[in-house]
């Protein structure tokens, strides 16, 4: 399994880019630590950007899953309203990419990890999108749940293992 230091520095660095990113781009943004939990915890979900995570010693993925009202609240906000939100709208899944892209990036450069590096986001759509690991006993996943106003709940889910 890849160390917990690394595991570590992974699920901090993607917890704090979602919060730097989001802020810088106009999402009143915090994390509910009383529901960060092992596992994935999710509900409502309608849109989800997946990014790979590979690299020596980490494999794995991450999950930026928003309910209806999230995904409303970060293309407004990242738009500055001019995109109305749909996730039939490529635009509009286009924001939601580049969120990811942007806290995919920023998480990297912090976790200064070196010889791990993202994929490019794959976009998800639907009702009641769960992510499901792949089961085995070197996959650990994290679900750390971000709430936005005026509303809407974030999901980042990390599923890591070995690589």
């Amino acid at each position: 399994m890849a160390s917990m230091d690394k595991l570590a520095a992974l699920v901090n660095s993607f917890g704090s880019a979602v919060l730097s990113v989001g802020r810088e781009v106009g999402l009143n943004i915090a994390l509910d630590k009383s529901k960060v939990s092992q596992g994935v915890k999710v509900s409502n979900v309608c849109v989800a950007a997946l990014i790979g995570i590979v690299g020596k010693g980490a494999r794995g993925t991450v999950s930026i899953m928003q309910n209806k009202d999230s995904f409303e609240t970060v293309v407004t906000a990242m738009s500055g309203g001019m995109i109305a939100p749909n996730v039939d709208d490529a635009v509009s899944m286009s924001v939601v990419a580049e969120l990811a892209n942007m806290i995919g990036g920023r998480a990297l450069l912090q976790s200064a990890l070196g010889q791990v590096d993202v994929t490019p986001p794959q976009m998800i759509t639907g009702e009641n999108i769960k992510n499901i690991p792949q089961p085995g006993p070197t996959m650990k996943s994290f679900t750390l749940p971000f709430n936005l106003q005026p509303k809407g709940t974030l999901f980042l889910v990390l599923s890591l293992g070995d690589a």
